[in-house]
């Protein structure tokens, strides 16, 4: 018979590097995954702000006020358009060497179709 002294120990060892490299594959997803949530919430925020002062209920312009709250939530805002009362933004940050795209649709009670 062979001496099987140390086999635990390479056994253990190979484990613990596969539940390494399995982390390390798994971080960056997550941290795509956050920034998506992320990018998500500001369109949400900023389609809102828009379509707040396309109804008058904050004084400006809806598109520069979309802008400020995209940048003040960590993005850019890449598109605005009003149809009426109704705003539609599409706002991206990167990650990654990637563009992080989210848009959003936001106006009064009962003006926005399903």
């Amino acid at each position: 018979m062979r001496d099987e002294r140390g086999a635990g120990t390479v056994a253990t060892l190979g484990l613990g590097l596969g539940i390494v490299a399995l982390v390390l594959a798994a971080l960056p997803l997550y941290g795509a995954l956050a920034a998506r949530h992320s990018v998500v919430a500001a369109a949400d925020a900023a389609a809102l702000a828009a379509a707040d002062a396309a109804s008058g209920l904050v004084p400006g312009y809806p598109c520069e006020i979309a802008a400020r709250v995209a940048s003040a939530n960590g993005a850019s805002l890449d598109g605005c358009a009003l149809d009426g009362l109704v705003a539609t933004v599409v706002v991206g940050r990167p990650l990654l060497g990637f563009e992080v795209v989210a848009s959003a649709t936001a106006g009064p009670a009962g003006s926005i179709a399903d």
